[in-house]
Parts: C-alpha cells; sequence; structure tokens
C-alpha cells in the first residue's frame, strides 16, 4: 500500500458520522466529486467497500480519489443546500451537470419600497423573489408584454427609498407622460398603492390569473358604481388584455383548483430530456423543457434527483404537490428542503385517474422532444462538412463538397511486381474499410500512365456495374500525363461527369483536365494540406503493398533457382519446414528426412544455404 492510499484509507476511517458534504479530490488536489449524506463516514465508507454494487461512474470515481475532506452540517438540508452551491462553484467532473450549456432567465421582484420587476440570470439572495426558470422565449415575451400592458410597474433603476421620495430627487421620466408609471419617485403614488400593484402582478406572473380576474372585475364594477367612469373603463381594458393572454397560455386544464407541478424524463443513452407543466388553480400556464447531454454514466433516478434539487433550490414558487414518475428514488433532500423552506410539499407518484392521465402527458412530451433532438443530431452530422471540404469545393469550383474523395497511386521498382492503390476518404476522414489494391495486369515495364488507366478502368467499371458509391471526386497522384491516362479511363466507361484532378509532387500543383496550366492554388490553403494527406496515404498504401508483393516473391522464387526443386516441392518443403527460414537453417539429415526427397536434391538444398 503506498503512503497515500495509507493516508486516504485513514482518513475515510476517521470521517465524521454526522450530516454534511464530502469532496473527493485526486492527486492533483482538483475536485472529482462533491456528495452529501446524512451520515458522511458511512455514505464515504460504501464507495471502497470490495463487493459493493456500484454503477460505471463510481468505479471510475474511486480510481482516481486520492483524498477526500468534509464539511458538516447541522442538518441534511443545510448539507443539501452546500453541496448545491459547491457544485455551481467547482463544476466536478464526476457530479452531474445539469446546466443545459446555458443558465435560463428568471423574472426577478426585489426587494425594496417601490420593487423593480425584470428578467435575471443571475440568482442573488437579497430578499428578492424570482418567477422561473424560463425555458421558452416566447412565453416569456408574452408573459412581459402583458406585464407591461397591465400594470404600471416603473423600469428606473433608481434607489426610491423615503426619504429620496420625499426630496423628490429623481425627475419624472418618459414612462410616466406615456401612462406606463404613475410616478413613485415623485410620491404621485403611495407605497400601500404601489404595493397593491406589485402583488397584482406576482398574482399574475406565479399563474394565479382568476384571482387577479375576479379582483379587477370588483375594482371596475366600484369604479362604476362610483361613477368614476374612466378609471372603470381602464381597468376593463386591462381585463381584456389579461383574458386575451389567459385564453392564448393556459390551453389545458385539469379537473380541480390545485397549484401543482407534474415532471417526467426521457432518457436515450446519453441524452435526456425533462419537462415540466406547470399547473396553477387547476390550469396548465407554462411548460418548461430541459435539454441535458454526456450523461452515459448516470442513472436516471440521480438525474431527475439532481435536477429536481437544482430547480427547487432557485425557485421561490412552490406549488402544493409535485407529480413525477416512480422508480425515482426516495428524494429525501428534497422533502427536507421543503420542511426547512415551511412549504408543504406534496411529493405524489399517481397510480391512476386523472393525474396519472397528466403524467402520461408530459411524459409524451417529453419523449417527444428527445426524438426531436436526436433527429436535429442526426442532421446535423449529416450536414456537417469540415472546413478543409468546403475550401477544396471552392477551390476547384465544385457544385457540391466532395463528401468521397478517392485518390490513386503507383508502386514498382523498373516495372516489378506493379501495384496500383486506391484510398477512400469521407468527409476529409481516412475510410479504410474501402481502401482497395490492384495488382497490375497488363504491363510489366515501367509505364505509369497505363497502370493508373487499368486501375481507374478496373475500378470504376466494377462500381458501375455493382451500382455502389461513385466519389464525388477522384484524385491521381502525379501530372498531367497519369491525368490524361485516368481521364481516359473515365471516357471508355462514360464516367467523364465524376470530377478528377491530379496533384503533381515537384510542385504541388493541381491539375484539371482540359487545362494545360495548374490550378492557381495557394499553398497554404488547407485544401492543399487535405489534398497532400490524401496522396500520402495513397503512396504509403500502395508502396506497403508493393513490398509484401516483392517480398513474396523473392521468397518463393529464392527455392525455385535450386537445380530439382519445381513448384510442388517447393510447396512441400514449406509445410514441412514451416517457413523458408527453417530450411535455411536445417542440417542436412534433416533436409534427408523430408519424404520422397532424393538424397542428391536435399544436398544440393544444404550446400545452396551453407
Amino acid at each position: 500500500m503506498t503512503t497515500q492510499s495509507k493516508i486516504l484509507t485513514d482518513k475515510v476511517k476517521q470521517a465524521p458520522a454526522q450530516p454534511g458534504v464530502y469532496i473527493f479530490k485526486n492527486r492533483d488536489e482538483k475536485i472529482l466529486y462533491v456528495g452529501k449524506a446524512k451520515n458522511i463516514r458511512n455514505r464515504v465508507k460504501s464507495y471502497f467497500q470490495k463487493g459493493h454494487d456500484q454503477s460505471a461512474k463510481n468505479r471510475l470515481l474511486v480510481k482516481n480519489i486520492s483524498d477526500v475532506d468534509f464539511i458538516i452540517t447541522d442538518n441534511e438540508v443545510e448539507a443539501l443546500i452546500l453541496e448545491n452551491n459547491l457544485i455551481k462553484k467547482n463544476k466536478p467532473y464526476y457530479n452531474i451537470d445539469l446546466k443545459d450549456d446555458k443558465t435560463f432567465p428568471y423574472i426577478r421582484i426585489t426587494k425594496e419600497d417601490y420593487p423593480l420587476i425584470y428578467v435575471t440570470r443571475k440568482i442573488e439572495k437579497d430578499g428578492s423573489k424570482y418567477i422561473g426558470p424560463f425555458t421558452q422565449a416566447q412565453i416569456l415575451r408574452q408573459v412581459l408584454r402583458t406585464l407591461q400592458e397591465i400594470f404600471k410597474i416603473r423600469s428606473c433603476r433608481y434607489s426610491l427609498n423615503d426619504k429620496n421620495v420625499r426630496q423628490k430627487k429623481y425627475a419624472l421620466c418618459l414612462d410616466y407622460h406615456i401612462h406606463r408609471c404613475d410616478g413613485p419617485c415623485q410620491g404621485l403614488v403611495s407605497k400601500a398603492e404601489y404595493r397593491k400593484i406589485i402583488e397584482q402582478a406576482t398574482y399574475f406572473l406565479k399563474g394565479h390569473s382568476d384571482i387577479l380576474i375576479r379582483e379587477m372585475t370588483l375594482e371596475m364594477k366600484a369604479h362604476a358604481d362610483s361613477r368614476n367612469f374612466e378609471q372603470a373603463k381602464e381597468v376593463r381594458d386591462k381585463l381584456v388584455i389579461l383574458k386575451k393572454f389567459v385564453g392564448n397560455i393556459q390551453k389545458v386544464e385539469t379537473l380541480d383548483w390545485a397549484d401543482r407541478d407534474i415532471i417526467a424524463l426521457a432518457r436515450d443513452e446519453d441524452l435526456a430530456t425533462i419537462v415540466v407543466f406547470i399547473v396553477r388553480s387547476g390550469k396548465v400556464i407554462n411548460r418548461q423543457i430541459f435539454n441535458y447531454s454526456k450523461l452515459l454514466y448516470d442513472t436516471d433516478e440521480e438525474i431527475f434527483e439532481s435536477f429536481l434539487e437544482d430547480y427547487y433550490l432557485g425557485n421561490d414558487d412552490f406549488p402544493g404537490e409535485v407529480i413525477i414518475p416512480s422508480g425515482m428514488g426516495e428524494l429525501t433532500g428534497l422533502k427536507n428542503y421543503f420542511l426547512h423552506r415551511e412549504q408543504k410539499v406534496d411529493l405524489v407518484i399517481p397510480q391512476k385517474g386523472n393525474k396519472k392521465k397528466l403524467l402520461g402527458m408530459v411524459q409524451r412530451n417529453a419523449r417527444l422532444h428527445l426524438d426531436e433532438i436526436k433527429l436535429d443530431r442526426l442532421k446535423k452530422r449529416l450536414d456537417y462538412v469540415p472546413h478543409n471540404v468546403t475550401t477544396l469545393q471552392k477551390d476547384l469550383h465544385m457544385e457540391h463538397p466532395p463528401h468521397r474523395m478517392e485518390c490513386f497511386d503507383i508502386s514498382n521498382i523498373q516495372g516489378s511486381d506493379p501495384v496500383a492503390s486506391m484510398v477512400c476518404f469521407l468527409d476529409g476522414s481516412a475510410k479504410k474499410s474501402e481502401y482497395r489494391i490492384f495488382k497490375i495486369r497488363s504491363r510489366q515495364t515501367p509505364d505509369d500512365f497505363a497502370m493508373i488507366r487499368e486501375a481507374v478502368f478496373r475500378r470504376y467499371k466494377r462500381v458501375k456495374d455493382e451500382q455502389t458509391s461513385m466519389p464525388d471526386l477522384i484524385i491521381v497522384d502525379g501530372g498531367k500525363g497519369q491525368l490524361s491516362a485516368a481521364y481516359g479511363a473515365l471516357e471508355e466507361l462514360e464516367l467523364t461527369s465524376i470530377p478528377i484532378i491530379s496533384l503533381a509532387k515537384r510542385l504541388e500543383e493541381v491539375f484539371l483536365p482540359g487545362f494545360s496550366e495548374a490550378q492557381n492554388i495557394a499553398r497554404t490553403s488547407s485544401s492543399i494540406k487535405l489534398l497532400q494527406q490524401i496522396r500520402d496515404e495513397a503512396h504509403r498504401f500502395a508502396v506497403t503493398h508493393h513490398r509484401k508483393q516483392r517480398k513474396k516473391r523473392t521468397l518463393t522464387s529464392e527455392l525455385t533457382t535450386i537445380p530439382g526443386i519445381g513448384e510442388q516441392r517447393r510447396i512441400q518443403l514449406l509445410k514441412y519446414f514451416g517457413s523458408l527460414k527453417k530450411i535455411k537453417e536445417a542440417d542436412l539429415e534433416a533436409i534427408k528426412s523430408v519424404p520422397g526427397l532424393p538424397e542428391n536434391i536435399a544436398v544440393d538444398i544444404y550446400n545452396h544455404f551453407n
């Protein structure tokens, strides 16, 4: 046992048996994981117990742990809040990061004498109230537009306390003159009246529009009875806007007047979608959608619990109940948090009836959105074209990007053992399963032009006959002569519509059929570098197979040069000894022992190698 592992073992044994947070670190003191526990010692020990059933993520985590720290709290709720803050601050690798690559906006109601209401992405613990998060920009815009039309809430960021208002420190702004503000900065509206406006706006933002509509209807009638017809008309106009908003947003009604959140999870490998339907006064007033990725090693229970804790720790709008699917764990930490906040929130797992149907609707929505994400992912992957491929398209003035490129090269020594290679690149990456080698049949003299023509002809005759994928671009290693030979093969096959170029080694010049001069492409262009990479890979592949061919021929011919050794005897000797090397190393008696081999030939074989 190393000193480091002994220290870790001792720290685990001495862990406090109290509520709190444990922090796992690697050898570089980097935080790997932050967790909470009712009993830190028992929880931390469970990670290192042999035979303990652990997830794949936890097994990877334990392998990298070199140190552990503890922070004791008074209770589980404090541990939950501390864990949440530490995760947000340090972003440990093994914690589930449910941030969806962005911070969602909230509506903030400030804690002031004359509160402000505005959108923010930053939550501050200063007594302000927060409503949200809003995942759909369209819904948020509608809410804010309606809020501005109905309620005269100040937009200035002045500090309006009693002293500043009495002294009339700030001048009236444009909002007052266009009737969007009642002028609290000048004391033209009392604190109590302004507070009533904020209270009504809060009802609206929290989805309790029915309460607001009843209050405003009574207010309108009171003004009418007092013959304050102008004020009654103003309230009536606000009611029209409010009812229109309710009609547009609150589409679904449940069978009671309850406030509840209905939450469902859809999961597929590393992707997850969580949908929250927000029901207030029996109406679905909003739908929040949260999409996450990189969750391959996390269980559904872990994802769901982390989401709920993160969602409600940053929220001030608590419903009477939260409807969740079965099999998502005990959620003890969240239950304790609700009690700590003195909020009576029931976590309900419906088994039948209307609540079960509502949960089913939310689950179908979650699955629908997850399927949309998978389709978008697939489409992006199919539509994605690397930069160097699009640059090549531009440099060669091609109509479409060359997704599939095939390149030919010849390897031989003075015409002996000639082979042609064909390598394939898809979207700029080698596709080795599509590589091909052609043993040249037509010539044994050093005629690269004829060899290229044969390889190109054989390749695309077969592709044409079998109706497999044609390339978007053919590349030939060489100059104008090799290009002309390859183009002749395409003409014979009536495939001249396939773009073809050659890349000359000397100056890395690109030639096209019908052009005597090389194309004007900068040598620093990423397209030239891509062509070089493809050409070099074709050259490597050709040379590798040429060497194999030559070595095989050399080994084969060395035995047949001995008088009396023909093809059948060569095969017999190789089968008996297993390799040419063992024949070379064999003594005379061993060679004589080969069945059916005349003694004089055995002596000739031994003398040849010795």
